[in-house]
């Protein structure tokens, strides 16, 4: 994979397709590959007449994996995108993130909108603000000796992801540790990019979505039906919705 400098780190992407591009922000323990590729997303975006690039957080995939907790704070990761846009020239995207990834495209959002066209905040409703309250346990989980030893649901199921992934468990630790920051209620209300805030209906981690969409000064939910946190991310439905939406707010006609 090519890479790219941001921060002192070396980091991983790749881009897929042509035309108006949509930046792909993965979610904890995932990587561009497993998070957009497999899913099928990539495949929708570039059939759909977009530009799709996807990367690998730092600590993630093929990037580089600091253990130090100080590197994961959202604004930090943040500007891995940044970067990243820079990097390929790109002066104005839209943003579609999951879970982590749609914190950070949420800060993104904040910070640099005349960099974001619209964004889709996928597998995160309310706890963007009201923080994540499994975290200690997902931190504990990985860093247990074993996965035998584990009882918390949340904590073996994200410990199984990881091993599934072959993920450096002490980076995404310390990654936890900071990346689940949550936004200040103040700030939500000052994205001014239109947003779609995508949460499976049965996903017990990322909060709702309605509460979070009124905050939003441009902001819409959609329920993706029968989908928990992790069966979501790849769902047709939620596809679906995130083209049309992007159809209306970043359409392939439109020039970067």
């Amino acid at each position: 994979m090519p890479q790219f400098q941001s921060s002192g780190y070396s980091l991983a992407y790749e881009t897929a397709g042509q035309g108006p591009a949509v930046l792909c922000i993965h979610g904890f323990a995932s990587s561009g590959r497993v998070n957009w590729i497999d899913t099928g997303w990539v495949e929708t975006l570039v059939n759909a007449g977009y530009k799709a690039i996807t990367f690998d957080h730092r600590g993630h995939g093929q990037s580089d994996k600091p253990h130090d907790p100080d590197a994961y704070y959202p604004e930090r990761m943040m500007e891995d995108s940044i970067a990243l846009l820079d990097h390929l020239g790109e002066k104005r995207v839209a943003v579609l993130g999951y879970s982590m990834g749609a914190r950070v495209a949420a800060f993104l959002s904040f910070n640099y909108p005349e960099r974001v066209a619209a964004a889709i905040f996928g597998g995160m409703g309310m706890n963007l603000i009201n923080g994540l309250t499994d975290g200690n346990d997902i931190i504990a989980g990985l860093r247990a000796p074993r996965l035998a030893d584990l009882t918390h649901p949340t904590a073996r199921q994200f410990r199984i992801f990881a091993d599934h992934t072959g993920s450096d468990r002490e980076a995404l630790a310390a990654c936890m540790e900071t990346s689940r920051q949550p936004m200040a209620r103040a700030d939500v209300r000052r994205i001014e990019v239109p947003v779609l805030v995508a949460v499976g209906q049965a996903d017990e981690m990322a909060g709702s979505p309605e509460p979070l969409a009124e905050l939003l000064p441009h902001g819409e939910a959609f329920t993706i039906p029968k989908r928990d946190h992790m069966r979501a991310t790849g769902d047709t439905k939620f596809k679906a919705a995130a083209l049309e939406f992007l159809s209306r707010t970043f359409p392939v006609s439109a020039e970067p």
